[in-house]
């Protein structure tokens, strides 16, 4: 297994990073009257992708990290459903890249997840 030194190591943190930057890039061009309302929590989710992925990262008990991993799970999914209403919307053509981001990021955080469980059990 490899040693981390900061949640900057970890590949599902990368993943995630570059997922809001894509968002970020992607929800430039929304309309303007979304500024408040989708581009906001769109953003922000994403945001909270990472930013669990952090926190989760320096907390001591297993228990304490899977919660925050788990928080980061949600806050993809709630991207993936953010991703959906966008193209229904007609704000984006082609989300294929955030797609599959979505799930790689989401295969990860399962597989980090399971892995720290059964160091629990």
């Amino acid at each position: 297994m490899i040693k981390t030194k900061s949640f900057e190591d970890l590949i599902v943190w990368k993943k995630g990073h570059e997922f809001v930057l894509e968002v970020y890039k992607m929800s430039k061009s929304f309309p303007k009257e979304e500024i408040y309302g989708l581009i906001s929590q769109f953003r922000r989710a994403a945001v909270s992708i990472t930013a669990n992925i952090a926190e989760g990262y320096k907390r001591l008990s297993n228990q304490e990290k899977l919660r925050f991993y788990n928080i980061a799970q949600a806050s993809l999914e709630e991207c993936r459903y953010f991703l959906i209403l966008s193209k229904d919307l007609g704000y984006t053509n082609d989300n294929s890249k955030q797609t599959e981001l979505i799930k790689e990021i989401s295969k990860m955080l399962n597989a980090y997840c399971r892995s720290i469980a059964t160091k629990s059990r």
